[in-house]
């Protein structure tokens, strides 16, 4: 069985195949194991920590809520996160259709639109580069689609970058650069089941 870490870049879409879109797995093919899938997704427009392997029962077994592995990761967003919806986030905020599980958040920095706009691409401001944003992580266990992005927008937030950053206790190896892989080493495995101190 192998594993691996991949920085998934910003613009391709969490899957084996697709006829309309350039995949995850794209990056593969130089690789030769088979059955090599994605453990869990990240949306198109979102970067950082995938996993992937071709150990079917590893990755159900991270996959599954009952074990509760903490997906981090860092935002860039407009708006203002007061305590109070802080609060909100981390008691399980409503959504349609759903009430989000707690999550744990922290703020990190405020800069311009203008300040972050080379993220990840490039992020489209117009003449908006004075605007400020501010940056933060946030801790979840699920991973119904767009999560982060739905539990900000609920509080009046709205995110301009994603990136995960962990997943349990392994982080991201920050020298992978957006599209490239490596194996895990049997360290890195077992730091996935860590939970972080929160």
């Amino acid at each position: 069985m192998e594993y691996y870490m991949f920085h998934k870049p910003k613009g391709c879409i969490t899957a084996v195949k697709d006829e309309m879109h350039k995949t995850v797995m794209d990056y593969f093919q130089g690789v030769s194991e088979p059955g090599l899938h994605p453990v869990g997704r990240l949306d198109k427009e979102t970067e950082g920590l995938l996993l992937i392997t071709n150990d079917g029962k590893w990755n159900q077994e991270l996959m599954h809520p009952d074990h509760h592995v903490t997906k981090t990761y860092l935002f860039w967003a407009l708006g203002e996160l007061s305590q109070e919806k802080i609060r909100q986030i981390e008691n399980g905020i409503p959504l349609r259709g759903m009430v989000a599980k707690p999550a744990q958040i922290q703020l990190c920095d405020t800069k311009t639109l203008g300040d972050i706009m080379n993220l990840a691409g490039g992020i489209k401001v117009g003449n908006r580069k004075e605007q400020p944003v501010f940056s933060g992580t946030i801790g979840i266990t699920e991973g119904k689609k767009h999560q982060v992005r739905r539990m900000l927008k609920a509080v009046g937030c709205y995110v301009v970058y994603l990136k995960r950053i962990a997943i349990g206790g392994l982080t991201l190896d920050e020298t992978l650069q957006p599209g490239e892989y490596r194996k895990l080493t049997e360290e890195e495995k077992r730091k996935i089941w860590i939970k972080e101190k929160g």
